[in-house]
């Protein structure tokens, strides 16, 4: 996660209401906060996030707001001046004027509502509860000025409010805090910068938008899922030793050498089955490091390159701009300096590079980008996977060539079930890669040379992806899904390696129970004494997949520890004597968890070694001493 807020990175803005606003901060553009009022984007730009801002008064002749970062001690002034009176406010609004507090409505007075038909008293009343909307001196319409008037920002209005307030002097230390924090919500102007990372986005997924579409998932839930699966970086891939090349001036040819793998100990790797649009994804991305790209290569990918326009000077020559927005040396000088040092090194540095562009061989277009470790291997029931949410983490799955650069895009696999299951009925897989010599490709346009290349590596990462996850041994199972979780074990268990984690959500907890079931103490007995008739003869692997029948779904001696749960954070009110959970929570699915362990079945009969000694004979020897 970075620290400070990058160019078009996605951001979350917390107004003074609790809202959440997430927007894209766009670099010369302008946010609008409603009511609140507009300001620059460029104000927020490589600032430290969880800063508090105040929208200043628009100055003359300007038609946005100015900023000013709000101290810390600003905030916080009501907890830690705790020998302020309650009446007193932090931002300078001062105390009720309490001499007049006998100048207030009387009291004592009683009224009664009677039918003018029947003659019946229908209410009876008091003087202070009909003249309680009027204890509020200033009216609506003074209200609206001073809101438009916007002077202070928005403390001059709610310093009016409570010295307007007659009865403010009749509210407990309690009710008074309550009052004011809730006009201070309404009035006052500020906002602050928080980072969209998982959790937050989970909130407002949940709060804000559609539930349903994360499947009502909470954080908790979230948490357990990455922690039963034991998500966490999987090691450094093999495959990130830069590639090697040579070139042969003989015959001036460009050869690739690839670097040569080592194997790992434990490399991680793990499948996910995710229809939450992406957020299960993203969270197990964020654990094993691959959710965000350096600061550094998020500057490039987000910066584009500076367009300098010609300016008039007056000699002749131009100034050029990097990156940084720094002035560099002129464009002529520049061109001077480079003729002027040694034009052979330039001569020989544009001959060269014209050869590696010429003779570049074809069959670099069929090299695979993935990793090998630290990956994820996402299965999906659609022609293309729903992972819409990574996008406010700069990833689309849908554009490889525009996140080239971002983690995800060498450790993030995707396949769908029928690639999985039948490779063979796949037409990318299927197919056969189209071929041509070097000289027909030197010979083709632009756009048909493209076009060759494109299906190339299409067929080439296609048979990567499938090939690898068919071979299995995965470090773990996280599922995230509407889908029957009885089928989803029958295809991903094989796919385990010995003692990998496995953690599957669900919205209601019946289908969780039927899987567990599968697994129960009395099914592995049962499986132990009497096997079924059709796994007579086949090995240990040919059991593995075993596709099941009516008594036995799935194979119970593949999985142990097989168990359900369920966890939820409530949030509670704690004040003297009025200490209980908050009644205004939100509903929705329960969810639940089912956590287990791919074991490894022992092949031919296991044998008790030792001696063995009965308590009887055990217990006599005892007596006799």
């Amino acid at each position: 996660m970075h620290s400070l807020v990058q160019p078009n990175a996605w951001v979350a803005l917390r107004l003074p209401s609790g809202n959440l606003r997430v927007l894209q901060v766009i670099p010369n553009t302008t946010i609008s906060l409603g009511k609140y009022g507009s300001f620059p984007t460029n104000l927020i730009i490589q600032r430290p996030y969880h800063l508090t801002y105040e929208l200043q008064d628009k100055r003359a002749n300007e038609s946005f707001n100015r900023l000013r970062i709000v101290p810390a001690a600003e905030l916080y002034s009501d907890i830690l001046s705790s020998n302020v009176t309650p009446a007193a406010s932090a931002d300078g609004t001062p105390a009720p004027d309490v001499d007049g507090a006998d100048d207030g409505p009387p009291t004592g007075v009683e009224y009664s509502l009677v039918d003018q038909d029947s003659g019946a008293v229908v209410a009876t009343t008091d003087r202070t509860d009909i003249d309680a909307s009027a204890r509020q001196t200033l009216t609506l319409g003074e209200i609206e000025a001073l809101k438009k008037d916007g002077t202070d920002a928005g403390r001059e209005l709610i310093a009016k409010l409570m010295l307007s307030h007659t009865a403010i002097e009749q509210k407990t230390e309690y009710s008074l805090a309550k009052y004011k924090l809730l006009k201070t919500r309404k009035y006052i102007r500020r906002f602050s910068v928080l980072p969209l990372d998982v959790p937050l986005l989970d909130h407002w997924t949940l709060e804000e938008k559609d539930p349903s579409r994360v499947l009502d998932m909470r954080e908790e839930m979230v948490a357990l899922l990455g922690c039963w699966a034991n998500v966490h970086f999987g090691g450094k891939d093999v495959c990130e030793a830069p590639t090697t090349v040579k070139i042969e001036q003989s015959e001036a040819d460009v050869k690739m050498e690839d670097a040569q793998l080592q194997e790992t100990s434990t490399p991680g790797r793990w499948i996910v089955i995710d229809d939450t649009g992406g957020l299960l994804v993203a969270a197990m991305a964020e654990r094993m490091g691959i959710l965000y790209p350096s600061e550094a290569e998020a500057g490039k990918a987000r910066t584009k390159p500076p367009t300098t326009k010609p300016v008039a000077s007056g000699n002749g020559d131009q100034p050029v701009s990097n990156s940084e927005g720094h002035s560099s040396q002129p464009v002529a000088q520049q061109g001077a300096v480079t003729a002027e040092g040694n034009p052979d090194v330039e001569s020989t540095t544009q001959a060269t590079s014209l050869q590696q562009a010429a003779h570049k061989p074809w069959r670099d277009g069929i090299a695979v980008p993935y990793a090998h470790a630290n990956t994820i291997t996402h299965i999906h029931a659609n022609a293309q996977p729903n992972l819409s949410l990574l996008r406010y983490y700069d990833f689309d799955i849908t554009n490889s060539t525009h996140t080239a650069s971002h983690p995800l895009a060498k450790h993030l696999t995707t396949l769908s079930w029928l690639q999985l299951l039948e490779p063979e009925l796949d037409d990318i897989y299927s197919s056969t890669p189209p071929t041509a010599t070097t000289e027909e490709i030197y010979s083709w346009k632009t756009n048909r040379r493209s076009t060759f290349h494109k299906k190339r590596k299409r067929w080439a990462k296609t048979r990567h992806i499938i090939d690898n996850t068919r071979k299995g041994d995965f470090s773990g199972l996280v599922v995230a899904s509407t889908m029957d979780p009885i089928s989803i074990m029958r295809h991903t268990v094989p796919l385990l390696a010995g003692g990998a984690p496995i953690a599957i959500y669900s919205q209601s907890i019946e289908p969780l129970t039927e899987l567990a079931d599968c697994y129960s103490l009395a099914r592995r007995a049962a499986w132990a004494l009497h096997p079924p008739e059709e796994l007579a003869g086949q090995t240990a692997a040919e059991q593995e997949l075993w596709t099941g029948n009516d008594d036995f779904p799935l194979n119970p001696s593949l999985v142990l520890g097989a168990s359900i749960q369920t966890s939820r954070v409530r949030k509670w009110q704690v004040l003297p004597g009025r200490t209980h959970p908050l009644m205004s929570g939100k509903g929705g699915a329960e969810g639940y968890v089912f956590t287990a362990w791919r074991v490894k079945p022992a092949e031919g009969k296991v044998e008790a070694r030792g001696k063995l000694r009965s308590r009887k004979r055990k217990a006599d020897d005892q007596t006799a001493t």
